[in-house]
């Protein structure tokens, strides 16, 4: 080896934990390095391209058609094995890693030297012919090496890696680099993206559209919103919660089936199911209902499994969940009887309601204010949602309250609640779907109650009045099927990820500073 730095990714056996000492020299040599090439007229900052014409994993699964053939490769070197005037280095690319043979009768003594010179993080690029070495394995065997770009940090060696959490999170570009897992993550992520568009577009004829970020009322849903402020206009604004009031709004315009993927923004709690910033899909379909849309759920989710796994078991942290279609329906009410006893069928008043609520145990100063329906929602969320396997699933509970359901239709058979479904699976909720509230009058009285608490401070993620859509309503809203699905959640359970954050790049992290 030429540097003790490489001396130290060489050997696990004689490999020393670095310090943070260690580290700064490190960074100071390359540094130097650095200077010595930009002296010698070989700055490696200076390259505008390179002709990538192959790739690892193809030249590895292909060598039988590309063996001897001249490929031109680019990457990051990840490991460097110096013997005399012969050297192996493993580069890698977007799709893994390949090694490649380097010698100097082959690029030239000059070029040989400085080689010599370059460290594990450097990003070079390689011309040669594919040939497989003794002990079988597929490599490059070089007669051009060019240094593209180099690193002057330290990536984390082989055998500690980057394990702590924290840090991946904040240095994704280095977690992305050091472990192939996460790469294969965010693979996923996008192969399951593409895959609900795909199903949303071929199989339902949606049209993806565009809604504003910033707006003036941030309604859709009940949540609390980022304010910001627009200076040339002196106007206080929201980072949308939702993009739903828009894309209805599209409906009334005559665009029958539109969808809009995109990130939403809550200035909520943080934990392994929640980053403030995530991504939802909403679909509102013209002349459908909840059933409608809760096909197109079952239809997402099953084949975004496919795709990704090529079965509809979800294997997700040691359980199991098939999500072929159907799945099953649960009602709200029945759920609460079945796990408290309550049996809200044979309440009618909100003050018996009350007295059986403060009798499972809930705060009677709390509920003193709450109504048959609000009881209903908080009790099924406070002793049905926690319960261990019980909404396991998947399974669409229905028969939301409709004071907790302002955008939704009632029932006909029951105007106390309404046409609403929420997706669980592993007891997360991964959708929300609705057969849409269309009539303006219902709607306006729905809002003056919500905008009424939010007022008064009784609830302050209650939904704002928003007289531009009840004026779209008035205009009319065709019979519409809504439906907003949790991206980050489906991709967690489908890709098997534990956290929230391992599958978001780039998640809400508070400066160390």
């Amino acid at each position: 080896m030429s540097t003790q730095e490489n001396n130290v990714n060489v050997n696990p056996d004689v490999e020393e934990e670095l310090t943070e000492e260690k580290i700064n020299e490190q960074r100071q040599i390359r540094r130097e390095k650095l200077k010595k090439l930009q002296e010698a007229g070989r700055n490696p900052f200076v390259n505008e391209s390179w002709n990538v014409t192959a790739h690892s994993m193809d030249i590895k699964e292909n060598f039988d058609a590309m063996e001897d053939q001249e490929v031109s490769c680019a990457g990051r070197i990840m490991a460097f094995r110096q013997m005399g005037k012969a050297s192996f280095i493993d580069i890698q690319d977007k799709q893994g890693r390949i090694q490649c043979y380097v010698r100097q009768d082959a690029i030239g003594e000059e070029d040989y030297k400085w080689f010599k010179t370059y460290d594990i993080g450097d990003i070079v690029g390689v011309e040669g012919t594919v040939f497989k070495t003794k002990h079988g394995e597929v490599s490059i065997k070089a007669h051009r090496l060019e240094l593209l770009s180099k690193s002057l940090q330290v990536l984390p060696d082989k055998w500690h890696g980057l394990k702590d959490p924290d840090i991946r999170y904040r240095q994704r570009y280095v977690d992305l680099i050091v472990n192939p897992e996460v790469r294969d993550m965010f693979y996923k992520r996008s192969t399951i993206i593409h895959e609900i568009k795909d199903v949303l577009e071929q199989d339902y004829g949606f049209l993806e559209v565009d809604t504003p970020i910033l707006t003036v009322i941030a309604g859709g849903a009940n949540a609390r919103p980022f304010n910001t402020h627009h200076n040339t206009l002196d106007l206080d604004m929201k980072l949308r919660i939702s993009n739903e009031l828009y894309l209805k709004r599209l409906i009334v315009g005559g665009l029958d089936r539109v969808y809009e993927m995109g990130k939403m923004f809550r200035n909520e709690g943080m934990d392994r199911n929640h980053n403030p910033e995530f991504t939802s899909m909403e679909c509102y379909m013209a002349y459908g209902d909840m059933e409608s849309v809760m096909d197109v759920t079952e239809q997402l989710v099953y084949k975004a499994a496919m795709a990704v796994n090529g079965s509809p078991i979800i294997k997700y942290q040691g359980k199991e969940f098939d999500v072929t279609p159907p799945w099953r329906r649960l009602n709200m009410a029945d759920a609460v009887k079945e796990i408290t006893g309550v049996d809200f069928s044979k309440i009618d008043t909100d003050e018996e309601a009350r007295a059986a609520a403060v009798k499972q145990g809930m705060d009677a100063d709390e509920v003193k204010e709450w109504t048959r329906g609000k009881l209903i929602a908080e009790m099924f969320e406070e002793f049905c949602e926690d319960v261990p396997g019980y909404l396991d699933g998947p399974v669409f509970v229905v028969g939301h309250p409709v004071e907790i359901s302002p955008l939704s239709k009632r029932d006909p058979q029951d105007p106390r609640i309404t046409r609403r479904f929420e997706g669980y699976i592993n007891g997360w909720e991964i959708c929300n779907g609705f057969s849409e509230l269309n009539d303006p009058i219902d709607q306006f009285e729905r809002f003056t109650v919500q905008q009424a608490q939010l007022e008064s401070g009784e609830d302050d993620e209650a939904h704002p009045m928003d007289m531009d859509f009840v004026n779209a309503l008035e205009v009319g809203l065709p019979p519409t099927g809504g439906l907003g699905v949790g991206i980050d959640r489906v991709v967690m359970l489908i890709a098997d990820a534990p956290s929230i954050r391992d599958i978001i790049l780039f998640p809400t992290m508070k400066p160390l500073d």
